[in-house]
């Protein structure tokens, strides 16, 4: 199947100004049933969310805030707990290689779901530097202002 039809739940904006990604993998993700209405419903935060892979290979989706479903039990998920994404082994291998190189980190940049399951977009990313960061609004800015004049 060529193209999927795809339902955004939530994008890390910050993600872009923060970071200069590199690589993008699809991952799925290992979660609860009150995880899943909690995310049908929207209620996600990717803000301060980061990825981390542990000694035996596991890669986990750390901070990442999904509600409490608010028709839940005592039964229902801890929103802050980690998560594990499901990856290739090969992909796993090759994101371990790249994170030891200096400054590399794995953070990810949305999830939704795809045929009715969820998923989540990880990038290979190296943090920018203030200087860039400065570069970047300064570029959004001159493009909006063409963009106006040109309107």
């Amino acid at each position: 199947m060529a193209n999927a039809p795809v339902k955004l739940i939530a994008a890390n904006r910050r993600a872009r100004f923060d970071f200069q990604l590199m690589e993008r993998f699809e991952a799925g993700i290992v979660l609860t049933g009150t995880e899943v209405k909690s995310l049908r419903e929207g209620k996600l935060n990717l803000g301060d969310s980061y990825c981390a892979i542990d000694r035996q290979g596991g890669v986990y989706l750390n901070d990442a805030h999904i509600s409490a479903y608010r028709h839940g039990t005592h039964g229902n998920h801890d929103p802050l707990r980690a998560r594990k994404l499901l990856l290739n082994r090969r992909e796993i291998r090759r994101l371990q290689q790249r994170i030891r190189e200096k400054g590399l980190t794995l953070i990810p940049t949305r999830m939704y779901f795809k045929r009715g399951l969820a998923k989540v977009e990880i990038a290979l990313a190296r943090g920018k530097r203030q200087y860039d960061k400065r570069e970047t609004i300064k570029r959004r800015d001159t493009q909006r202002e063409t963009d106006r004049h040109l309107a």
